[in-house]
């Protein structure tokens, strides 16, 4: 394999620091070439001493200085603000983008990517879901590989390289079922953030627990296979896989199902993406059956976990609705952590902002950026209102 030249967006989140994880196991075949973060600096200037970073990028301008003074006396170049980020991957030097950053925000950068003919190691979500006919589009103008970096995505991909041109009847993709698979809804409506963020599988950022605590993750997930693999949403199924084995699976016309299986570790999917389609040694604990015992399979609660639901509507009215949906969830995630409303007021907040976001059948570039303002705008009115009550 041919030394590979890597940009990381949100190196110093989940997804960024894992990924830097499976690089220094193979340092002889990947190059840092620029890693990017929101506003977390000292960490990121501790990566970029330790990869040798080309360059680096803080989108909070307002941190740029103490970014720029703490490595003053490296060769790395600093860089602030979105529009250094969208002209840096566009860089010759960079091979592979991982796209990692959280929310909306991953989109622009992973645009001005793709146009640039860059491999996208894709885990922001929300890139598909607010803008997943535009992006898939663009990448098949351009001829550009995404591979999916989500645990489920990626076994998805996986478990098709042995379809062979066969027909795929279902996808399945597993969720967990988060911290409160076996709650009531009454002891749900009473959840702290605290909990909530104590995800029993998977180690995440705050945004993206809280996702998988309400499973707006896992509708976000349907919303997202649905474009990468081309599949009708009626033909996307959601299972709950509490150990979090099998991580997605693949349905024929004759009934066979593949399944990917590992343990829950996600540098597996993000070393798969960097170094496709090659398999490499990784330093992961290892399926061990025995010690596994039993899986367990059940169907996801719709009354406890309306979030779902709301995915699935989105999906079905289409145009730029998943767009709002996905604006809502990031305001009212945002303001359920700060302990502004309670855990169904998401679900609340979104669904109403759904049904009052201006609808576009068919919406541009444009429209999507205006109605990622628009529904985050309302939501924040929203959520106002809730306080007030």
């Amino acid at each position: 394999m041919e030394k590979r030249r890597i940009a990381i967006l949100g190196s110093t989140g989940s997804i960024g620091t894992q990924a830097l994880e499976v690089i220094k196991e193979h340092r002889e075949l990947f190059e840092v070439e620029l890693l990017v973060c929101r506003s977390s600096w000292e960490a990121m200037a501790r990566q970029a001493r330790e990869f040798d970073a080309n360059a680096v990028v803080i989108t909070d301008t307002s941190h740029y200085l103490d970014l720029r003074n703490a490595l003053e006396d490296t060769g790395t170049k600093v860089f602030a603000g979105m529009d250094s980020v969208c002209s840096l991957v566009t860089g010759d030097n960079i091979d592979i983008v991982i796209a990692s950053m959280v929310g909306f925000s991953g989109l622009e950068p992973t645009i001005a990517a793709i146009k640039a003919g860059k491999v996208i190691a894709l885990a922001n979500k929300e890139t598909l879901v607010a803008a997943g006919r535009i992006v898939m589009d663009l990448a098949s103008r351009m001829n550009v590989p995404i591979l999916p970096v989500d645990s489920e995505h990626s076994a998805i991909f996986q478990c098709l390289m042995c379809a062979r041109g066969n027909k795929v009847s279902k996808l399945h993709l597993t969720a967990s079922g988060g911290p409160f698979r076996t709650w009531d809804r009454e002891s749900i409506a009473k959840a702290t953030k605290d909990i909530a963020l104590k995800h029993p599988n998977w180690d995440m950022g705050a945004k993206i627990t809280i996702d998988s605590a309400t499973m707006m993750n896992k509708g976000f997930e349907v919303i997202e296979a649905k474009w990468l693999f081309d599949m009708p949403v009626d033909r996307i199924n959601v299972v709950v896989h509490p150990e979090s084995i099998i991580h997605s699976m693949v349905e024929f016309e004759d009934g066979a199902v593949i399944a990917q299986m590992a343990e829950p570790d996600m540098r597996e999917p993000i070393q798969f993406a960097l170094c496709f389609p090659e398999r490499l040694p990784l330093s992961t604990r290892k399926l061990d059956f025995a010690k596994v015992g039993s899986l367990s399979f059940s169907e996801p609660d719709p009354e406890r976990f309306p979030a779902l639901g709301l995915a699935f509507k989105a999906m079905e009215r289409g145009g730029n609705i998943p767009c709002a949906l996905n604006a809502a969830n990031e305001a009212a995630v945002a303001a359920y952590i700060n302990g502004r409303i309670s855990f169904y007021g998401i679900s609340d907040v979104v669904g109403e902002c759904m049904e009052r976001t201006s609808y576009i059948s068919d919406p541009s570039l444009e429209d999507i950026f205006a109605t990622n303002d628009e529904a985050y705008s309302l939501s924040c009115r929203l959520i106002d209102e809730m306080e007030r009550r």
